[in-house]
C-alpha cells in the first residue's frame, strides 16, 4: 500500500491561524484561560488549593437539605480541617453550628455532612478526633 504527502493537509498551526485567528505560534494552551472553560477550571483549582472538597455524597447530602454554607462556615470548617491535621487527625468530626461534617483530614475532603435533625443517635463512628468550630 502506497501513502501519497497530500499537501492540503493543514497543520496544526495553520488552523489555529484559520479559525482562531492566530498569527503567531503560542506555547501551551490557545485561549484557554479566556474561555468559559479555562475559568471554571481556575475556580474549581483555585478553590481545592486553600479550602476543603466535597465529595459527591457529602454534596448530595447539603443539596438534599437544602443547607448552604455561609463564607463564614466555610472559613471555620477550613480553620477546623487546618487544627485537625495540626493535630495528627486522619478522620475528623467536624462541628460548625447546627451542622456535623465528617472530614477526611489528609485529603481535605468532606466525606458527609449531617444538619441538627439527622445526627439522631448523636454516635459517629469511624472518627479518630473532633474539632467544634
Amino acid at each position: 500500500m502506497r501513502i501519497e504527502n497530500n499537501s492540503t493537509f493543514l497543520s496544526i498551526e495553520q488552523v489555529q491561524n484559520q479559525y482562531l485567528g492566530k498569527t503567531e505560534k503560542t506555547s501551551g494552551t490557545v485561549g484557554l484561560k479566556n474561555s468559559s472553560f479555562g475559568q471554571i477550571l481556575s475556580q474549581i483549582q483555585n478553590s481545592q488549593v486553600d479550602g476543603v472538597k466535597f465529595s459527591k455524597h457529602a454534596t448530595n447530602r447539603l443539596n438534599d437539605r437544602g443547607i448552604e454554607l455561609s463564607d463564614d462556615q466555610m472559613n471555620r470548617l477550613n480553620n477546623a480541617r487546618n487544627q485537625a491535621s495540626a493535630k495528627g487527625i486522619n478522620e475528623s468530626l467536624i462541628l460548625v453550628d447546627q451542622l456535623a461534617f465528617i472530614v477526611n483530614v489528609p485529603s481535605s475532603t468532606v466525606v458527609t455532612a449531617m444538619d441538627s435533625q439527622e445526627t439522631g443517635s448523636n454516635v459517629f463512628t469511624n472518627i479518630d478526633g473532633a474539632v467544634i468550630a
